[in-house]
Protein backbone atom coordinates (compact mmCIF):
# COMPACT_ATOMS: atom_id res chain seq x y z
CA UNK A 1 0.00 0.00 0.00
CA UNK A 2 1.65 3.30 -1.27
CA UNK A 3 0.54 6.38 0.37
CA UNK A 4 2.55 9.37 -1.44
CA UNK A 5 3.69 9.72 -4.70
CA UNK A 6 7.42 8.77 -4.68
CA UNK A 7 9.52 6.49 -3.98
CA UNK A 8 12.90 6.00 -2.34
CA UNK A 9 16.09 6.09 -4.65
CA UNK A 10 19.62 7.78 -6.19
CA UNK A 11 18.16 10.16 -7.97
CA UNK A 12 16.29 11.97 -4.67
CA UNK A 13 19.42 11.58 -2.49
CA UNK A 14 20.07 14.56 -1.95
CA UNK A 15 16.77 16.23 -1.80
CA UNK A 16 15.64 13.19 1.03
CA UNK A 17 19.19 13.85 2.75
CA UNK A 18 18.16 18.10 3.22
CA UNK A 19 15.58 16.70 5.24
CA UNK A 20 17.13 13.60 6.73
CA UNK A 21 19.77 15.63 8.16
CA UNK A 22 17.60 19.19 9.20
CA UNK A 23 16.42 18.05 12.87
CA UNK A 24 18.36 15.88 15.30
CA UNK A 25 16.06 13.25 15.53
CA UNK A 26 18.91 10.30 16.08
CA UNK A 27 16.74 7.42 14.91
CA UNK A 28 18.80 4.72 13.24
CA UNK A 29 15.70 4.71 10.32
CA UNK A 30 15.81 8.13 9.18
CA UNK A 31 19.01 7.87 7.23
CA UNK A 32 19.13 7.83 3.33
CA UNK A 33 21.49 4.36 4.43
CA UNK A 34 18.65 2.83 6.28
CA UNK A 35 16.13 3.70 3.28
CA UNK A 36 17.53 2.85 0.45
CA UNK A 37 18.82 -0.51 2.22
CA UNK A 38 15.57 -1.45 2.90
CA UNK A 39 13.24 0.06 0.40
CA UNK A 40 12.45 -2.96 -0.86
CA UNK A 41 11.21 -4.87 2.41
CA UNK A 42 9.39 -1.21 3.91
CA UNK A 43 8.17 -0.41 0.58
CA UNK A 44 9.03 3.46 1.40
CA UNK A 45 7.49 6.24 -0.31
CA UNK A 46 7.35 9.97 0.10
CA UNK A 47 6.13 13.53 -0.68
CA UNK A 48 6.54 16.66 0.61
CA UNK A 49 3.21 18.44 2.38
CA UNK A 50 3.57 21.77 2.76
CA UNK A 51 6.90 22.30 4.46
CA UNK A 52 8.00 19.01 5.74
CA UNK A 53 8.61 15.61 4.30
CA UNK A 54 6.03 12.99 4.99
CA UNK A 55 7.78 9.24 4.53
CA UNK A 56 5.53 6.42 4.57
CA UNK A 57 6.55 2.71 4.88
CA UNK A 58 4.74 -0.92 5.33
CA UNK A 59 5.18 -2.95 8.45
CA UNK A 60 6.40 -6.11 7.24
CA UNK A 61 8.57 -7.26 10.74
CA UNK A 62 6.00 -8.13 12.67
CA UNK A 63 3.25 -10.81 11.73
CA UNK A 64 0.08 -9.57 12.84
CA UNK A 65 1.05 -6.21 11.13
CA UNK A 66 2.41 -6.72 7.84
CA UNK A 67 1.23 -5.21 5.00
CA UNK A 68 -0.17 -2.14 7.07
CA UNK A 69 0.96 1.02 6.27
CA UNK A 70 2.52 3.74 8.93
CA UNK A 71 4.08 7.28 8.49
CA UNK A 72 7.59 8.72 10.13
CA UNK A 73 7.28 11.39 12.00
CA UNK A 74 7.57 14.57 9.10
CA UNK A 75 10.97 15.59 8.68
CA UNK A 76 11.86 19.04 8.68
CA UNK A 77 15.20 20.67 6.60
CA UNK A 78 15.41 24.39 8.85
CA UNK A 79 16.07 22.49 12.27
CA UNK A 80 13.04 23.99 13.78
CA UNK A 81 8.96 22.95 13.24
CA UNK A 82 6.09 25.66 13.26
CA UNK A 83 3.58 24.51 15.09
CA UNK A 84 0.46 25.41 12.49
CA UNK A 85 2.36 24.63 9.32
CA UNK A 86 3.07 21.10 11.26
CA UNK A 87 -0.84 20.93 12.05
CA UNK A 88 -1.35 21.44 8.72
CA UNK A 89 0.82 18.83 7.40
CA UNK A 90 -0.51 15.87 9.84
CA UNK A 91 -4.09 16.39 9.06
CA UNK A 92 -3.26 16.43 5.50
CA UNK A 93 -1.60 12.94 5.86
CA UNK A 94 -4.08 11.80 7.88
CA UNK A 95 -6.57 12.30 5.45
CA UNK A 96 -3.95 10.51 2.68
CA UNK A 97 -4.35 7.64 4.99
CA UNK A 98 -8.34 7.67 5.09
CA UNK A 99 -8.55 8.19 1.58
CA UNK A 100 -7.07 4.97 0.85
CA UNK A 101 -8.88 3.32 3.69
CA UNK A 102 -6.30 3.47 6.33
CA UNK A 103 -6.06 4.36 9.65
CA UNK A 104 -3.72 6.88 10.14
CA UNK A 105 -0.62 5.98 12.62
CA UNK A 106 2.98 7.62 12.96
CA UNK A 107 5.52 5.57 14.12
CA UNK A 108 9.23 5.36 15.45
CA UNK A 109 8.80 8.89 16.45
CA UNK A 110 11.80 9.87 18.52
CA UNK A 111 11.04 11.56 22.15
CA UNK A 112 12.21 14.72 21.39
CA UNK A 113 9.82 15.31 19.04
CA UNK A 114 6.70 14.68 20.80
CA UNK A 115 6.37 18.10 22.47
CA UNK A 116 6.06 19.63 18.95
CA UNK A 117 3.35 17.42 17.84
CA UNK A 118 1.66 17.64 21.03
CA UNK A 119 1.84 21.91 20.68
CA UNK A 120 0.39 21.11 16.97
CA UNK A 121 -2.18 19.40 18.01
CA UNK A 122 -3.11 19.83 21.82
CA UNK A 123 -4.69 17.57 22.98
CA UNK A 124 -5.56 15.56 20.06
CA UNK A 125 -2.61 13.18 20.30
CA UNK A 126 -1.85 9.76 22.01
CA UNK A 127 1.86 9.14 22.29
CA UNK A 128 2.28 5.02 23.32
CA UNK A 129 5.69 4.05 23.87
CA UNK A 130 7.27 1.46 21.37
CA UNK A 131 9.75 -0.28 23.63
CA UNK A 132 10.80 -3.39 21.05
CA UNK A 133 11.57 -0.16 18.76
CA UNK A 134 14.18 1.91 21.08
CA UNK A 135 17.80 2.32 19.93
CA UNK A 136 20.13 1.34 21.47
CA UNK A 137 23.05 3.87 21.42
CA UNK A 138 26.91 3.59 22.97
CA UNK A 139 30.18 5.53 23.26
CA UNK A 140 32.26 4.34 20.44
CA UNK A 141 35.69 4.75 22.33
CA UNK A 142 34.34 2.47 24.89
CA UNK A 143 33.22 -0.46 21.81
CA UNK A 144 36.62 0.40 20.42
CA UNK A 145 38.72 -0.36 23.70
CA UNK A 146 36.64 -3.15 25.59
CA UNK A 147 37.97 -2.12 28.91
CA UNK A 148 36.88 -2.30 32.33
CA UNK A 149 35.18 -5.31 34.09
CA UNK A 150 32.11 -4.89 32.54
CA UNK A 151 33.68 -5.72 29.26
CA UNK A 152 35.78 -8.53 30.44
CA UNK A 153 33.82 -11.53 29.19
CA UNK A 154 33.60 -9.38 25.06
CA UNK A 155 37.16 -9.24 25.94
CA UNK A 156 37.81 -12.51 26.51
CA UNK A 157 36.06 -13.87 22.96
CA UNK A 158 37.76 -10.87 21.24
CA UNK A 159 41.52 -12.42 22.33
CA UNK A 160 40.59 -15.72 22.39
CA UNK A 161 39.68 -15.16 18.31
CA UNK A 162 43.06 -13.01 17.71
CA UNK A 163 45.21 -15.60 19.13
CA UNK A 164 43.49 -18.13 17.34
CA UNK A 165 42.94 -17.22 13.75
CA UNK A 166 44.68 -15.45 10.94
CA UNK A 167 42.51 -12.75 9.87
CA UNK A 168 42.57 -9.52 7.50
CA UNK A 169 40.09 -6.80 8.39
CA UNK A 170 38.96 -4.41 5.47
CA UNK A 171 36.72 -1.67 4.23
CA UNK A 172 34.15 -3.05 1.79
CA UNK A 173 34.08 -2.09 -1.70
CA UNK A 174 31.31 -2.70 -4.31
CA UNK A 175 33.38 -4.88 -5.89
CA UNK A 176 33.07 -7.33 -3.05
CA UNK A 177 30.05 -7.88 -4.32
CA UNK A 178 29.88 -11.83 -4.89
CA UNK A 179 32.05 -12.77 -2.22
CA UNK A 180 29.52 -10.90 -0.10
CA UNK A 181 26.45 -12.36 -1.46
CA UNK A 182 28.27 -15.78 -1.03
CA UNK A 183 28.75 -15.16 2.55
CA UNK A 184 25.11 -14.23 2.95
CA UNK A 185 23.52 -17.34 1.49
CA UNK A 186 25.89 -19.25 3.82
CA UNK A 187 24.82 -17.24 6.35
CA UNK A 188 21.08 -17.62 5.60
CA UNK A 189 21.40 -21.53 5.37
CA UNK A 190 23.37 -22.12 8.42
CA UNK A 191 20.83 -20.39 9.99
CA UNK A 192 17.68 -22.34 8.38
CA UNK A 193 14.40 -20.90 10.09
CA UNK A 194 11.45 -22.90 10.50
CA UNK A 195 8.72 -20.04 10.55
CA UNK A 196 7.60 -19.00 7.56
CA UNK A 197 7.73 -15.73 7.92
CA UNK A 198 11.06 -15.56 9.40
CA UNK A 199 12.06 -17.62 6.04
CA UNK A 200 10.36 -15.33 3.74
CA UNK A 201 11.65 -11.96 5.30
CA UNK A 202 15.67 -13.61 5.02
CA UNK A 203 14.97 -14.01 1.30
CA UNK A 204 14.15 -10.38 1.21
CA UNK A 205 17.29 -9.15 3.30
CA UNK A 206 19.37 -11.79 0.51
CA UNK A 207 17.99 -9.18 -2.22
CA UNK A 208 18.32 -6.03 -0.36
CA UNK A 209 21.94 -6.97 0.27
CA UNK A 210 22.51 -7.47 -3.32
CA UNK A 211 21.37 -4.13 -3.90
CA UNK A 212 23.44 -2.39 -1.05
CA UNK A 213 26.93 -4.53 -2.34
CA UNK A 214 26.41 -3.08 -5.30
CA UNK A 215 25.61 0.35 -4.63
CA UNK A 216 27.66 0.73 -1.28
CA UNK A 217 30.15 4.00 -2.47
CA UNK A 218 26.87 5.94 -4.47
CA UNK A 219 24.62 5.24 -0.89
CA UNK A 220 27.46 6.30 1.04
CA UNK A 221 27.67 3.23 2.86
CA UNK A 222 30.22 2.61 6.06
CA UNK A 223 31.31 -1.08 5.61
CA UNK A 224 33.72 -3.31 6.82
CA UNK A 225 34.58 -7.22 6.41
CA UNK A 226 36.98 -9.66 8.59
CA UNK A 227 38.10 -12.22 6.16
CA UNK A 228 39.72 -15.67 6.90
CA UNK A 229 41.88 -17.43 4.43
CA UNK A 230 40.92 -15.13 1.77
CA UNK A 231 36.96 -15.73 2.56
CA UNK A 232 34.65 -13.11 4.20
CA UNK A 233 33.51 -14.91 7.09
CA UNK A 234 32.21 -11.57 8.90
CA UNK A 235 30.46 -7.95 7.86
CA UNK A 236 29.11 -4.66 9.09
CA UNK A 237 27.35 -2.05 7.19
CA UNK A 238 26.35 1.46 8.30
CA UNK A 239 25.73 4.93 7.29
CA UNK A 240 26.01 7.99 8.96
CA UNK A 241 23.37 9.60 11.36
CA UNK A 242 23.91 13.34 11.86
CA UNK A 243 27.53 14.73 12.66
CA UNK A 244 28.33 12.74 15.76
CA UNK A 245 26.96 8.97 14.96
CA UNK A 246 26.66 6.27 13.01
CA UNK A 247 24.03 3.77 12.57
CA UNK A 248 25.10 -0.40 12.29
CA UNK A 249 22.20 -1.67 9.90
CA UNK A 250 23.52 -5.23 9.52
CA UNK A 251 26.33 -7.03 11.88
CA UNK A 252 26.32 -10.74 10.96
CA UNK A 253 29.34 -13.18 11.28
CA UNK A 254 29.97 -17.25 10.91
CA UNK A 255 29.25 -18.15 14.38
CA UNK A 256 31.46 -21.04 13.98
CA UNK A 257 34.31 -18.94 14.65
CA UNK A 258 34.03 -18.20 18.50
CA UNK A 259 35.35 -13.92 19.33
CA UNK A 260 33.96 -13.49 15.62
CA UNK A 261 31.11 -11.39 16.58
CA UNK A 262 33.35 -9.01 18.89
CA UNK A 263 35.73 -9.10 16.38
CA UNK A 264 33.83 -7.61 13.61
CA UNK A 265 32.14 -5.16 16.44
CA UNK A 266 35.59 -3.95 17.79
CA UNK A 267 37.09 -3.71 13.88
CA UNK A 268 34.50 -1.38 12.90
CA UNK A 269 34.40 0.69 15.48
CA UNK A 270 38.43 1.12 15.19
CA UNK A 271 38.33 1.48 11.69
CA UNK A 272 34.96 2.95 10.27
CA UNK A 273 34.08 4.84 13.06
CA UNK A 274 36.81 5.85 14.61
CA UNK A 275 35.84 9.92 13.74
CA UNK A 276 32.54 9.52 15.85
CA UNK A 277 31.59 9.83 19.38
CA UNK A 278 28.29 7.49 19.27
CA UNK A 279 27.24 4.10 17.79
CA UNK A 280 23.63 3.37 17.35
CA UNK A 281 23.26 -0.24 17.22
CA UNK A 282 19.59 0.13 16.25
CA UNK A 283 16.52 -2.16 18.14
CA UNK A 284 16.28 -5.30 19.43
CA UNK A 285 12.67 -5.92 18.13
CA UNK A 286 11.05 -7.00 21.46
CA UNK A 287 13.53 -10.29 20.76
CA UNK A 288 14.19 -11.29 24.46
CA UNK A 289 17.96 -12.83 23.47
CA UNK A 290 18.83 -9.44 21.26
CA UNK A 291 17.59 -7.32 24.06
CA UNK A 292 19.87 -9.32 25.97
CA UNK A 293 22.66 -8.93 23.56
CA UNK A 294 22.58 -5.00 23.33
CA UNK A 295 22.41 -4.27 26.95
CA UNK A 296 25.46 -6.31 27.73
CA UNK A 297 27.11 -4.05 25.34
CA UNK A 298 26.12 -1.12 27.98
CA UNK A 299 24.54 1.35 26.24
CA UNK A 300 24.97 4.49 27.51
CA UNK A 301 21.47 6.12 26.03
CA UNK A 302 18.04 4.83 24.45
CA UNK A 303 16.60 6.88 21.78
CA UNK A 304 13.05 6.14 23.41
CA UNK A 305 10.44 6.15 19.92
CA UNK A 306 6.83 6.40 20.29
CA UNK A 307 3.69 5.13 18.49
CA UNK A 308 1.29 8.52 18.01
CA UNK A 309 -2.26 8.47 17.09
CA UNK A 310 -5.62 10.65 17.06
CA UNK A 311 -7.29 9.92 20.01
CA UNK A 312 -10.56 10.49 18.29
CA UNK A 313 -9.54 7.37 16.07
CA UNK A 314 -8.72 5.53 19.29
CA UNK A 315 -12.27 6.01 21.06
CA UNK A 316 -14.14 4.80 16.92
CA UNK A 317 -11.92 1.53 17.48
CA UNK A 318 -12.97 0.63 20.76
CA UNK A 319 -16.72 0.43 18.70
CA UNK A 320 -16.08 -1.28 15.94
Amino acid sequence: MQIFGNTVSLEHRGMLESYLNGFDYRVSGLTFTSLFMWRGINLFNWEVLGDYLCISAVNRLEEDDAGRPFMFPPLTRTGSYDPAKLAWTVNEARRRFEEKGRRFVMMLTPFHMTDALAEALPGKLRFEADRPNFDYVYYAKELAELKGRDYHAKKNHLNYFKSHYDYEYMPMTSGMEGDAMEFIREFNERKNPGDPHERQLLMMEERAMRDVFHNLEEVGYISGAILIGGKIEALSIGGRLGKRTVSVHIEKANTEYRGLYQAINNEFCLNAAKDVKYINREEDMGIPGLRKAKLSYKPCMLVEKYTVTFREQDCLRRFM
